[in-house]
């Protein structure tokens, strides 16, 4: 997997992490990602998806509700979340490696309210896995690398491999969540009197 810990301390940018990979690599790259996350999940019961950890530090101000703002997610939310932004940049990054310009977001995420099993967690990491292969397949074979476009008013120019990274780079972000959340779970559990 990539070490995004030098770009996030500004060592280097992201373009820099990103010079000399290929399609090939990002396919192989969304591999290792995703079966880390599900090794990440693979002794886990169906109540720890739904296990609301405490997390004093919860705040979503994208969520869909003023109640959801400060709300901890579940380990069903964060995969539903995970995917849903991997998944978002996959597809922008094709467009972009096939020519067309940059408009706009690309985002559909499942309700995490939805997501209640392991079984569902497993299913919708490995639907993102394929999807976001398919998306690579969308690429050409010379794809347009100097098509950008820039992240907001002072950020980087970037093209369809930083784009692509960029999701794989939140999936990074949240790997810590996820195994707080799944410690809390098995503790919970494990406190629990039959």
């Amino acid at each position: 997997m990539l070490d995004f810990s030098r770009v996030r301390s500004q060592e280097i940018t992201m373009a820099q992490l990103c010079q000399g990979l290929a399609p090939a690599d990002l396919h192989q790259l969304t591999d290792e990602m995703v079966d880390h996350m599900l090794a990440l999940i693979v002794n886990c019961a169906d109540a720890d998806v739904v296990f609301m950890p405490d997390d004093p530090q919860a705040k979503d101000d994208a969520a869909a509700t003023v109640e959801e703002v400060n709300l901890a997610w579940t380990l069903g939310h964060v995969v539903v979340h995970t995917t849903a932004s991997a998944e978002e940049s996959a597809s922008l990054a094709s467009e972009l490696a096939r020519g067309v310009t940059f408009h706009g977001r690309s985002r559909s995420e499942v309700p995490w309210q939805t997501v209640t099993t392991l079984a569902q967690c497993r299913a919708r990491l490995e639907e993102s896995r394929r999807m976001r292969h398919a998306s690579l397949d969308l690429w050409p074979d010379k794809p347009y690398l100097d098509n950008t476009y820039q992240t907001g008013e002072n950020g980087p120019h970037i093209n369809a491999i930083e784009r692509f990274v960029r999701g794989l780079s939140h999936d990074d972000s949240h790997l810590e969540h996820i195994k707080e959340i799944v410690r809390q779970a098995k503790e919970a559990r494990a406190t629990v009197v039959v």
